[in-house]
């Protein structure tokens, strides 16, 4: 009080002095936290000096910020862990935790990464698959870098209801499938996955190439299946709408009573995918994959077909050759032939070939 009156009483010149100078001691104090907040939100602070190394971290569901705190921690990824918790705070990062699947830069400051966690602007992960036979494995495969299992795919998959209303069955659901690099979120749902899949086969699917289908006399889903069992034939690009051209010839004429007669649905039929050599054995099997048995396609692909397999059915040459035999060495081409005398020479040889090779 005796200061207050003190001062009160001073000339207008004194108080002037101490209002001016309470001011630039409050200046200077917001100057300096203004300062300081600049530098903590700014200033790097997640991978400093690690100037090309990024680091991912996986929040899942039920996280708590302790918990990020935890794994940032483990992977050294913060400079400072005070500056950070003093952002995370401001921004209530605390109270808003996102799952996901996130990929920090080095260099990054408090500001850019609480923002991207607390606004759960996931880094996309990419799904890529090809070389699949089974169900199974395909379950496995785009699961892989997913948060998803893979039976939970497999219950959509296996589900007569689920594929009827995708314009498939069970059987023939693998025909939606185009293997190829797809970029998803962590946190996708394993439906929501799927129908990922399906919009990117209505995509393949243009009025032209429906329509080339038509003039083949198949279905898409048809097509898919002589794709498939033309990628098993042969890996050499070049060779498959020709051997597609073969298989057009079996389905059209009355050469081999519309039988494809493929040796791969032989081997799917068995589920004994180390087969090397088909024999006569392997005919005698009694399933709707036995192509040498029953007339026609099979019920389903016998792996995922791809796009050049695809557009090998629906550009397939057009020819006479009605056989076909892998020619007698390891480059994975074929010779070619109209006549059954000629198909008959080439196996020959080819066989000779296998028993210098020691393959049974």
């Amino acid at each position: 009080m005796e200061t207050e009156k003190s001062i009160a009483k001073a000339p207008v010149s004194f108080r002037f002095k101490v209002i001016m100078g309470l001011f630039a001691g409050l200046s200077t104090l917001i100057v300096a936290l203004s300062y300081y907040a600049y530098q903590v939100a700014y200033t790097p602070n997640l991978l400093v000096g690690k100037a090309d190394k990024k680091q991912s971290i996986y929040i899942k569901e039920g996280t708590t910020f302790e918990q990020v705190m935890d794994t940032l921690r483990a992977k050294k990824v913060l400079n400072d862990e005070l500056s950070f918790r003093f952002v995370a705070r401001l921004l209530k990062y605390t109270e808003k935790v996102r799952k996901g699947y996130y990929e920090i830069e080095p260099q990054t400051t408090n500001l850019k990464a609480i923002r991207m966690l607390r606004g759960g602007a996931q880094t996309p992960i990419k799904i890529t698959f090809n070389n699949i036979r089974l169900k199974e494995d395909l379950a496995e495969k785009i699961t892989r870098n997913t948060n998803i299992k893979a039976q939970e795919v497999l219950k959509y998959l296996n589900d007569p209801s689920w594929t009827a209303q995708r314009g498939f069955d069970t059987t023939t659901i693998m025909a939606m499938f185009l293997p190829n690099t797809y970029e998803v979120y962590w946190t996708i749902r394993a439906e929501d996955l799927l129908l990922k899949m399906q919009e990117n086969h209505k995509k393949y699917w243009t009025a032209a190439r429906l329509q080339k289908a038509k003039d083949i006399g198949l279905t898409p889903i048809q097509v898919a299946v002589l794709a498939s069992i033309v990628d098993s034939e042969t890996q050499y690009a070049p060779e498959k709408p020709r051997v597609a051209g073969v298989y057009v010839n079996r389905l059209t004429t009355n050469s081999t009573d519309g039988k494809l007669q493929a040796d791969p649905t032989l081997v799917f039929a068995h589920r004994d995918f180390g087969i090397k050599r088909v024999l006569n054995v392997h005919k005698e099997i009694d399933s709707p994959y036995n192509t040498y048995k029953y007339a026609g396609l099979p019920p389903g692909p016998i792996c995922l077909p791809t796009l050049s397999a695809l557009d090998a059915v629906l550009n397939y040459e057009k020819h006479a050759y009605i056989f076909f035999c892998a020619k007698p060495d390891f480059s994975g081409q074929h010779n070619f032939a109209v006549t059954y005398a000629d198909h008959l020479k080439n196996a020959k040889s080819y066989q000779a070939f296998l028993d210098t090779q020691g393959i049974r």
